[in-house]
């Protein structure tokens, strides 16, 4: 599969690693993906990324990955939900954090085992490469860029797509932005 991607989707990835190797993470997340594409300048993705104002919202971007990260990958509808029952989620998570130390519902505990320079893919991150294959597949592409792993963070349910869709970027708003109004039928006739 890693054949088909662009010089650009490749650098993508390259950067993913190098946020997991940066935050000391023991593994590349959806997270990552979505952090190397906010840094690559130029390209559709960037282009996309721009048009929905994303990129001026980075800060706030990642301010709501680690709070949901800081919630054990509950999402703010999933907390919502939770309180809708008489769950109080960060009280809850206070607790674990004052018995277990600050970020303890993270999950990433770094990897035991960890090779210096390796870093594995979380499955997320892994299904992720494989969706924007499918997505590329799908619009009859040949390649798979820097966009199809954009949309594919917008496609599968999770942290990531739940912190776009907050922002504003669902795959609709992608797709729109990178193809214009007629989407895939226009990509093609274009």
């Amino acid at each position: 599969m890693f054949e088909r991607f662009t010089q650009g989707a490749r650098a993508t990835v390259t950067g993913a690693v190098t946020h997991a190797e940066r935050a000391g993470a023991g593994s590349v997340t959806e997270e990552h993906l979505l952090l190397s594409l906010l840094d690559r300048p130029g390209g559709r993705s960037a282009f996309a990324l721009t048009a929905l104002g994303l990129t001026d919202r980075r800060s706030s971007l990642e301010a709501a990955c680690a709070e949901a990260r800081r919630r054990g990958g509950l999402t703010q509808a999933d907390t919502d939900a939770l309180a809708g029952i008489g769950v109080d989620v960060d009280a809850i998570v206070a607790r674990v954090e004052d018995a277990h130390g600050e970020g303890a519902l993270g999950g990433d505990r770094g990897n035991r085992r960890r090779w210096p320079g390796r870093r594995s893919f979380t499955g997320g991150a892994k299904k992720i490469l494989e969706k924007s294959l499918r997505i590329a597949l799908g619009r009859g592409d040949r390649f798979i860029g820097e966009e199809h792993i954009l949309l594919a963070l917008t496609a599968h349910p999770g942290i990531v797509a739940d912190v776009l869709a907050d922002h504003g970027a669902t795959y609709t708003t992608v797709e729109r932005a990178l193809y214009g109004a007629g989407g895939a039928d226009e990509a093609k006739a274009g």
